[in-house]
């Protein structure tokens, strides 16, 4: 078997060959060969796949075969092999893991892509060597109010000798790890030597990565990050950024320290620099925790100051935009107003681990408050969002990019809830911004041959389009509730260009802060306020009604349903205008049908009266009767229960 499987190593060289060996029976074997006790078995098989992985066209059988965890296994700190059988793993996966797919299963398996960025890329590093000691994430560990006679209790840190041992957390654990053996490597030279870069090198295609087990990756992207080299930093960066696939890997590069560096990096004077950086802290800030540290470091007012320079070009400008919107998130300063405490969690929680770890001779940064994640408390929000950076978001709004529209108008809306910034928005021209966005040039092309050749492109524009009016509907909204902007607002050119978005194309769900701020719009002008009312009409039509239906095709709850019904019913039942058209353009018949069989008492009643309404009209008994009524008035009929009689007029009227 060892002489085969050696010459098939051999024969993969040939490109031709090694696609019919990818694309035989001969592949799970190859995989299972990697469980054989005999090392030179190992180490064919893994050279065998090795070669495979270098024709692209073979990853997707590779992958589907399960190559990915075996060969992942090799490079875990805690198996032991051969140096032959890592090398081949390593080659393998760093093949694969060109495709972005693989790439995350192979982070999944435990591991990560390094940069390598060459040996003598290290020689700046500078350990603290005589400072005094602290956790990755700056967390500083007390000294000793009563000091041992032989200076043991300073050998020793972190443990207390009458009290407790200390109790770190798994996550601070696994970092200090990391960084003790990157440090060690990079203190004695061994990082990325000689040998290291020649093994590596028998793959020209792919000679700058090396993987790691993510506790030692995690340490040396962060080590990097304190380096010299704007390469070096850079791939780092952008390592961290691929890294970042869920939570656990994002609060790991917390834990371990990159939040400080990657702040200090934002003002690097290298535009590549600024870009990777931008992109790992946009990727890491998804993590509430994150943002919190975030704050902590005043990374805001460093992403401020470089949002303020209009020359930035368009990516920077998104990311900064997409990480101040994760950070100064509106929903959280308004939560933060009725609840006095965190989003995630309870004051007594984190008071109870921030005494522990005081008791246990951790200490964090003093000056941060630790009960609250909204940026309120770490900064002063009323400075940081002056009148410049201001108008800047709102000259954001006027661009043609709904994206970019949408995060500045949140946060926009974010600095409106705090009262003392509200003098600041109210003196800038924010009217045109709130314009720009509301007359969004997908609606004016909707005829253009141009989406009527391509709909899932104009499907994605509208979506887009969508979200950025939401979100400047409800910053309007709330912008009303002051009486000096309803003053300066020309409410009737505002409320002629939510009237045309309430009958555009855009998702129901968007239509929600359009409907509310039309109506605000409308009981500022028109105090008595009325169903005869033409926007309240125009809601009842565009929005209300079609919420009601969705929420009736949608929604498992019998409460949700019958309330839905019930609403709809009512609405009919008061006789506005083309509601039962609205009702029948919007498909609400077939759920309607659908709420005779398996609806409440309450529901069916209301459900039949909205039935027999719209079958009043003639063009709707086609679609009834497709629906599946007759039989189930039918039913209803022959049950004579209480609502037999409505059921039985029904079914008169309808064609059967």
């Amino acid at each position: 078997m060892e002489q085969g499987l050696c010459t098939l190593w051999n024969l993969s060289v040939d490109e031709k060959l090694r696609n019919k060996i990818a694309n035989s029976d001969f592949l799970p074997l190859l995989i299972k060969f990697l469980e054989y006790e005999e090392v030179q078995v190992k180490e064919a098989a893994g050279g065998i796949l090795a070669n495979l992985a270098l024709t692209a066209s073979n990853h997707n059988n590779m992958i589907e075969a399960g190559v990915v965890p075996k060969l992942a296994m090799f490079l875990k700190n805690e198996v032991e092999g051969s140096k032959v059988i890592k090398n081949e793993a390593t080659n393998a996966l760093l093949e694969l893991a060109k495709d972005e797919y693989c790439k995350i299963l192979i982070m999944e398996e435990g591991l990560l892509l390094v940069p390598l960025v060459g040996a003598a890329s290290y020689k700046s590093f500078r350990p603290p060597l005589y400072s005094w000691p602290s956790l990755p994430d700056g967390t500083k560990i007390e000294k000793n109010p009563k000091p041992s006679r032989f200076g043991a209790s300073e050998l020793l840190l972190g443990l207390n000798i009458e009290d407790n041992n200390v109790n770190i957390e798994e996550g601070k654990r696994n970092a200090m790890v990391g960084r003790t053996r990157q440090q060690f490597l990079a203190r004695i030279g061994a990082i990325e030597t000689e040998e290291e870069n020649k093994s590596r090198g028998g793959l020209p295609s792919n000679p700058r990565f090396t993987l790691l087990p993510w506790i030692d990756g995690v340490a040396r992207l962060v080590l990097i990050l304190g380096l010299e080299d704007e390469s070096a930093i850079a791939s780092a960066a952008d390592a961290i950024a691929d890294a970042s696939i869920n939570e656990h890997m994002r609060v790991s590069f917390k834990e371990a320290g990159a939040i400080n560096p990657l702040v200090q990096l934002i003002s690097h004077p290298s535009d590549t620099v600024k870009l990777a950086v931008l992109r790992a802290i946009q990727r890491l800030s998804i993590s509430d925790d994150v943002c919190q540290r975030l704050e902590e470091q005043n990374a805001l007012y460093s992403l401020v100051d470089l949002l303020s320079n209009s020359e930035i070009c368009k990516s920077l400008t998104r990311m900064i935009l997409d990480i101040l919107t994760q950070i100064l998130d509106p929903s959280k300063e308004m939560k933060s107003k009725f609840y006095n405490g965190p989003v995630n969690g309870s004051i007594k929680a984190r008071s109870a681990a921030r005494n522990a770890a005081r008791n246990a001779g951790l200490t964090g940064n003093e000056n941060v408050k630790v009960a609250s994640t909204t940026s309120l408390e770490t900064v002063n929000v009323v400075d940081l969002l002056d009148s410049t950076i201001l108008s800047r978001l709102v000259d954001i709004m006027r661009t043609p990019s709904p994206d970019l529209q949408r995060k500045a108008a949140s946060i926009l809306e974010f600095a409106s809830v705090i009262e003392p910034c509200m003098e600041k928005i109210l003196s800038i021209d924010l009217e045109t911004g709130l314009d720009a966005v509301l007359q969004q040039k997908t609606f004016n092309d909707t005829e253009s041959e141009i989406d009527m050749q391509k709909p899932e492109l104009y499907a994605l524009e509208v979506e887009e389009a969508g979200h950025a009016i939401s979100a400047a509907s409800r910053l309007l909204t709330r912008l009303l509730d002051f009486e000096q902007f309803c003053h300066k607002v020309n409410a009737s050119h505002f409320t002629k260009l939510l009237r045309k978005v309430l009958k555009s194309d855009i998702p129901l769900y968007h239509k929600d802060w359009v409907a509310a701020c039309l109506v605000k719009l409308s009981y500022l002008s028109v105090p008595n306020f009325d169903n005869d009312n033409p926007i309240n009409l125009e809601v009842t039509l565009y929005e209300t009604i079609p919420r009601l239906i969705e929420q009736m095709k949608t929604s498992y709850s019998r409460e949700v349903e019958e309330a839905s019904v019930v609403e709809l019913n009512r609405i009919i039942s008061e006789e506005v205008v083309n509601s039962t058209r609205a009702v029948a353009a919007e498909g609400g018949i077939f759920p309607l049908v659908k709420v005779l069989e398996n609806g409440s008492e309450r529901a069916v009643e209301a459900a039949l009266a909205i039935l027999y309404n719209l079958s009043m009209e003639s063009e709707n008994h086609a679609a009834i009767i497709a629906a599946g009524s007759v039989p189930i008035l039918r039913r209803l009929v022959l049950a004579q229960g209480s609502h037999w009689m409505r059921a039985l007029r029904l079914l008169r009227i309808l064609p059967t």
